[in-house]
């Protein structure tokens, strides 16, 4: 007898094969037999006219701390995500001796977007090291599996406390307990090692993150301490780093690097420029060398106020006043000099930074007051130009007007249909960069999968359903390395999403208050949805989460060797 039996749907099984319709039978968290199924004790779920495909595998997240509270690790799992990894960009929350854990989440706070006291009241400190880590994750597990990485950040703070973002140069001792620690989380199953050199990334009060200022013989010891060759992934922010810089180190370790930057998203000022990075990366997997972009399928869009002005963060105006406190902000902003500063920052900024001093590509998204009202839907370059004012002045007066509270939206890259598409088809991109769980400030690209579905899928037709499918879910899993995910195959884990493709897509987003201590977040809810079943067990039902004593997701360490190099472009 089978546990659960979906009869009926428009089977579409990740792995490229031509969809059919059958039923599919679950057992014991596994799919159990495909076909005409004729059990009828099972529990049964009617699907005519909607296509089952494996559950969306979310590479880049950073649900490190909403973990520790929430369970449910929402809103992907609404979203049609089975499979998420966290620790992204190297700012996971362990290892954490007690003495550096205030430091760890305040830089998170900024460098992530999240709420400082959300992370204070709502993460449960009972665990220190890696493995204590994982051991909470196994005692407490999530609606959707959970893969971690190692970070290199959060190491570097472990070991040398404030220090790590002050000094670039870790001594020889410090240098062999970071070692010994990233051994450690190899051996209790960690997926990788996530790392960042971006320019972007900066922790409280504008301190630089630990692991952007350590030199690359710093990463490449690391990336030696994870044991035999072949052995994890690297998931890298990497900034202004080339594909040239990177490929040295992959072949020496032969370990594949996942890299997430600005640098390789499309760019309508420099279009050629992210498909020189993507083709130098196929250059490399062509000679064995694991290199791959991690490329979004949704403009990188930041809801913001000047309050949290993440965007301009890595413009060398705010180093010092990052975390400082609204009305600091106030004085800060009033004055000429500060503003011919950030003026000057504007006009020359560096490449790879998130705002390129273009004011056309910044919104007023709301406002607070009726009077501003006529500013709203309007570019500040629109606006600057109308009033004969510099963009920066329309954007800072209208903000001190409504006490840091006026909401702005730039869309600063990835901006551009056209462009973005021919990254997404190319066969060094892999379909991530989803910050799910990060950013909750500004924005949620947490159903980067179903938009996917709906905008490059039905709307563009760039990839058909098949392919659409699977570049979400045994695309990335197979690279990973992660075993009996992201297909639909007897004997792989009963991952699956039901939607329905007419339909499926993403709501605008949302703000609410349900963090720790009533903070506020954004997010997105699901459209043509009808169910989500993480190992077999249904999480979400089309309109709410399933309540379960248990919840049904795996801690994930145990994985394949990357594919890697040459023979994972020729399986594509």
């Amino acid at each position: 007898m089978f546990d659960l039996v979906i009869r009926g749907a428009t089977l579409v099984d990740g792995l490229g094969h031509e969809p059919r319709r059958n039923d599919v039978a679950v057992k014991d968290g596994r799919v159990a037999a495909i076909g005409e199924i004729r059990d009828a004790q099972a529990r049964t779920v009617d699907a005519g006219g909607l296509v089952l495909s494996p559950g969306i595998v979310d590479v880049h997240t950073h649900y490190d701390a909403q973990i520790t509270w929430d369970p449910i690790l929402s809103p992907s799992t609404s979203l049609g995500v089975t499979t998420a990894v966290i620790g992204n960009c190297g700012f996971g929350i362990a290892p954490a001796p007690p003495e550096t854990r205030d430091l760890v989440i305040r830089n998170l706070s900024v460098v992530e977007g999240m709420d400082l006291e959300a992370l204070r009241t709502g993460i449960r400190w009972d665990f220190e090291s890696f493995g204590d880590y994982m051991d909470m994750l196994r005692r407490r597990p999530a609606y959707a599996n959970v893969a971690v990485l190692a970070g290199h950040s959060t190491i570097r703070t472990a070991v040398m406390g404030e220090a790590a973002s002050q000094r670039a140069q870790a001594t020889s001792e410090e240098l062999a307990r970071m070692k010994a620690m990233v051994a450690d989380a190899m051996a209790k199953g960690a997926i990788g090692l996530g790392a960042s050199y971006s320019l972007n990334h900066s922790g409280h009060g504008g301190v630089p993150m630990p692991s952007t200022i350590a030199p690359m013989s710093e990463l490449d010891a690391l990336v030696g301490a994870m044991g035999p060759r072949g052995r994890g992934v690297i998931a890298i922010a990497s900034g202004v780093k080339t594909p040239g810089e990177l490929e040295p180190m992959a072949a020496r370790h032969g370990r594949p690097f996942f890299q997430g930057t600005g640098m390789a998203m499309y760019n309508a000022q420099e279009p050629e420029r992210a498909l020189r990075i993507f083709d130098a990366c196929a250059s490399a997997l062509r000679r064995g060398n694991g290199l791959y972009v991690q490329i979004p399928c949704q403009p990188l869009s930041f809801d913001f106020t000047m309050a949290n002005a993440y965007p301009f963060y890595s413009h060398s105006a705010f180093d010092p006043v990052k975390a400082y406190a609204p009305e600091q902000l106030e004085d800060v902003f009033r004055d000429p000099s500060w503003r011919a500063r950030f003026r000057d920052n504007a006009r020359s900024p560096r490449p790879g930074m998130i705002f390129q001093g273009n004011w056309e590509r910044v919104m007023v998204a709301a406002t607070r007051k009726p009077a501003n009202a006529k500013y709203v839907n309007r570019y500040l370059d629109e606006i600057a130009a109308a009033e004969r004012r510099d963009p920066l002045d329309v954007m800072l007066d209208l903000a001190l007007d409504e006490n840091l509270e006026t909401a702005f939206l730039g869309r600063f890259l990835n901006v551009g249909d056209e462009g973005v598409a021919r990254l997404l088809k190319h066969e060094a991109g892999v379909v991530a960069l989803s910050d799910a769980g990060a950013h909750l400030i500004y924005m949620c690209d947490a159903g980067f999968g179903l938009h996917f579905l709906a905008h490059w899928v039905r709307e563009r037709g760039d990839f058909d359903l098949v392919e659409g499918v699977r570049r979400l879910t045994s695309h990335p899993a197979d690279l990973y390395g992660i075993p009996n995910r992201g297909r639909i195959v007897v004997g792989a884990q009963a991952d699956l999403l039901l939607f329905d493709p007419a339909t499926v897509g993403v709501s605008p987003a949302e703000r609410v208050a349900d963090l720790p201590g009533g903070g506020r977040r954004t997010i997105r809810r699901p459209t043509g949805v009808h169910g989500v079943f993480c190992n077999g067990v249904m999480t979400f039902d089309g309109k709410d989460y399933v309540e379960h004593a248990t919840a049904p997701g795996h801690v994930l360490d145990q994985f394949n060797a990357s594919q890697g190099g040459h023979s994972a472009i020729a399986a594509q």
